[in-house]
């Protein structure tokens, strides 16, 4: 028996159903109960919530959701290895857990889940940042979502709260605070997981602002952001060109100096951008 409810400890769900992680799947198993409870907790008050968990594997972030008092949790898993698991799981919170075999990027939780929705799950490495480009970028804000609490990559968490100036800063961290306050909340070595991956994990979590930091056409900052940081090494003026005929008048206008380089440039010169290119 577990600490945290009456199951068996992940590494005999494992054992039992024979759930050795794919790498094709981007799996790498969290077995420590105390450290998935400890991640749950950090997604907040979860009484008055259902939660959206995409691939929850043996069960052990799902496992510690529920035991922290989440009303409903989704879990998509692509994985049929795992269904006999996580039905274990929901056999022990009756009414609590639905389970569905898919894959997270053609399912639509809103079908499943009532609001208000949080989002928590140790993201299969090969989906993840698509995922949360998806989360971020919805036709409507606010979204369905008041929280996401996700597990990446320590390189790809690094990049969701980078600054201007810093190597790590792009279109990422612009897409997340703009509309966002994105903070990492927790870092897991290799070893805590099950095969261990190659690099350091770590847990952000990104709180949905009312409305986005600055006002901007959210297409139009979208496509600005891509442009100028494909060509992260060119100055904007080249970056960008193309865009507008009298593209440095309204870089200055912005904010910007043609000369700088995307690296360097803020959220809300950004957004200003946006704006002035939106103006026709």
């Amino acid at each position: 028996m577990s600490g945290i409810d009456s199951l068996p400890p992940l590494r005999q769900v494992i054992d039992t159903h024979g759930i050795a992680a794919k790498k094709s799947l981007g799996q790498n198993f969290l077995l420590d109960l105390n450290l998935t409870s400890k991640i749950a907790r950090l997604a907040g008050d979860l009484s008055e919530c259902d939660v959206l968990e995409v691939g929850p594997g043996p069960g052990g972030l799902t496992r510690g959701l529920l035991a922290e008092g989440a009303r409903k949790v989704l879990a998509i898993e692509k994985d049929s290895r795992c269904m006999a698991a996580l039905a274990e799981i929901s056999d022990a919170y009756p009414g609590q857990l639905q389970v569905i075999n898919g894959d997270a990027l053609e399912v639509n939780p809103l079908e499943h889940l009532t609001p208000p929705i949080r989002v928590a799950a140790n993201l299969p490495y090969n989906v993840g940042t698509e995922l949360l480009v998806r989360w971020l970028t919805p036709t409507d804000w606010p979204p369905f979502w008041s929280s996401l609490t996700l597990m990446f990559q320590r390189e790809v968490a690094e990049r969701i709260v980078a600054q201007p100036g810093s190597k790590a800063y792009g279109r990422l961290a612009i897409l997340a605070q703009w509309r966002t306050d994105a903070r990492i909340v927790l870092g897991l070595p290799p070893e805590a997981f099950n095969p261990p991956p190659k690099v350091h994990s770590a847990v952000v979590n990104l709180t949905a602002l009312p409305e986005p930091r600055f006002e901007a056409d959210a297409k139009k900052l979208e496509m600005v952001v891509a442009k100028a940081f494909n060509q992260r090494r060119k100055m904007l003026r080249a970056a960008l060109k193309g865009l507008a005929p009298d593209l440095e008048d309204r870089l200055i206008a912005s904010g910007i100096k043609p000369t700088d380089r995307a690296e360097t440039v803020g959220l809300e010169q950004f957004c200003a951008l946006a704006r002035n290119l939106s103006a026709g």
